[in-house]
């Protein structure tokens, strides 16, 4: 029997992660109760999972950040010619979640933890607790069978992901400060999907190789208050509109980049006939492709420009009274190869009044590029053939913030991808309604992880594929 994916019981795991959804991890602004919180998932973890906690040395980082390390009981170091020869495996997951309400139309209450219908149901089930659950499943059976790793195995939770805490710096703070340089680091972002284009077939690991940057722009309109029955001149929130529509009507250019070209030319070797020609001929294309994608709109635009959303606006205190005060929070998500200083001189060339005042609220920079080349990505790919038979990697940049940012600004091989099987409903639900995850994308997440530990921690030999 292929002890990489051994039979495990799905079954088991989904009870355990429906017990850490019914922990609800929103952050609720107040850093004693949050802190608390987190602290509960702790000692759950502990609970539910003894012989990973037992091995592992648990360290509390900050107030929102577990560490659990797994050392070598012996020094034994593979050979240095061996392309895992140094640094330890870094697994990532977070424990908060974004907050949910029954009142929306979920089909199940989101902090109950239903599982039905080969589901579990729920906020956090694909969006990081499900992945985080896997990792610890992994584990788990590893320690039980005996298992002795290499190298150091480190998984990092975070508890401040969703609010863009100071978590995952902390994290990759604590790592560096303990001299370790990592092999490989593995965080949430990409996922198992179905084909993520036209003319592409079967399912695809998408494995996030880089990261667009994160900025929060507040936009502010100021104008002179009066009555509403006789306004004078354009009042604040005329202004902001205006600014709001001149920044739909002029959005970001579009290109293709080094990532994206990556990913076609990857989802070209693995399709045949006309498809592989059309594929290729997209990774060729530059220019051409980017403004094909970015005329489809959706996740296809947001592969190829810096996208901008209006995602909150404030004005006026009364009905009847001109306000004298509008704002607006834009959220960008800044493409490769593009800066947080060139994203805003472009917002106020594009807007074009002086009276608007834009302040950066929050900003992180696209992060550097993975190779996609290595013995690291290798062993993504693996690992994904021995738990989605037949799923082909993909690299791809990553367009949501995840906690490996702070990791790839110090160390090169940061990858993501959460090994879950998700349809685009599924993907729709993440932040969403109806989140869930299916028990079976359970049960092949944790032999992931499993294959993954065995390829890059085990001792020559202890891998049955090898």
């Amino acid at each position: 029997m292929n002890r990489d994916v051994r039979p495990i019981d799905p079954a088991v795991a989904a009870e355990r992660l429906a017990r850490l959804i019914r922990i609800d991890t929103v952050s609720s602004g107040d850093e004693e109760t949050d802190a608390e919180t987190f602290a509960a998932v702790g000692r759950e973890l502990e609970r539910l999972y003894p012989r990973s906690t037992e091995r592992c040395t648990v360290t509390h980082v900050g107030r929102r950040c577990l560490q659990y390390r797994w050392d070598p009981a012996h020094e034994s170091e593979p050979p240095a010619t061996s392309p895992r020869a140094t640094g330890p495996l870094v697994l990532m997951a977070h424990a908060d979640v974004v907050p949910a309400d029954a009142a929306d139309g979920w089909q199940h209450p989101p902090f109950e933890g239903v599982i039905a219908a080969g589901s579990v149901h729920g906020r956090g089930a694909l969006d990081d607790k499900g992945p985080l659950v896997a990792i610890f499943e992994a584990v788990e059976s590893l320690a039980a069978e005996g298992f002795e790793p290499t190298r150091p195995l480190i998984i990092s939770i975070g508890g401040d992901e969703e609010t863009l805490g100071s978590g995952g710096a902390d994290a990759a703070q604590a790592i560096d400060d303990a001299g370790d340089t990592p092999w490989l680091v593995l965080d949430e972002g990409g996922a198992v999907v179905d084909p993520p284009l036209p003319f592409v077939h079967g399912d695809n690991a998408m494995i996030g190789i880089c990261e667009k940057g994160y900025a929060s722009l507040r936009l502010r309109a100021v104008a002179a208050p009066g009555h509403s029955s006789t306004p004078t001149g354009p009042s604040a929130p005329d202004r902001l509109a205006r600014a709001i529509t001149r920044l739909q009507r002029r959005p970001f250019p579009a290109h293709l980049s080094r990532p994206v070209r990556a990913m076609l030319e990857c989802l070209a070797d693995g399709e045949r006939g006309a498809s592989r020609h059309v594929i290729r001929a997209l990774a060729a294309a530059g220019p051409v492709t980017a403004r094909i994608f970015a005329a489809i709109g959706g996740e296809p635009a947001a592969l190829v420009r810096t996208t901008c959303a209006v995602t909150m606006l404030r004005a006026g205190t009364a009905a009847n009274v001109s306000a004298p005060d509008a704002t607006a929070t834009l959220n960008l998500r800044i493409a490769t190869g593009e800066s947080i200083a060139r994203t805003v001189r472009r917002v106020r060339r594009v807007i074009r009044d002086r009276t608007i005042s834009i302040d950066v609220v929050t900003a992180s920079e696209p992060t550097p590029v993975a190779p996609h080349d290595g013995g690291q990505f290798a062993a993504i790919g693996a690992a994904v053939a021995a738990s989605h038979p037949g799923a082909r990697p993909v690299p791809y940049p990553v367009m949501a913030t995840t906690d490996s940012r702070h990791f790839h600004r110090r160390w090169p091989h940061v990858y993501r991808l959460a090994p879950v099987t998700m349809t685009a409903g599924q993907r729709a639900s993440i932040h969403g309604i109806d989140e869930h995850i299916t028990i079976d994308a359970l049960g092949r997440a944790i032999a992931f992880h499993r294959a993954l530990i065995r390829r890059s921690l085990g001792s020559p030999g202890s891998d049955p594929d090898e």
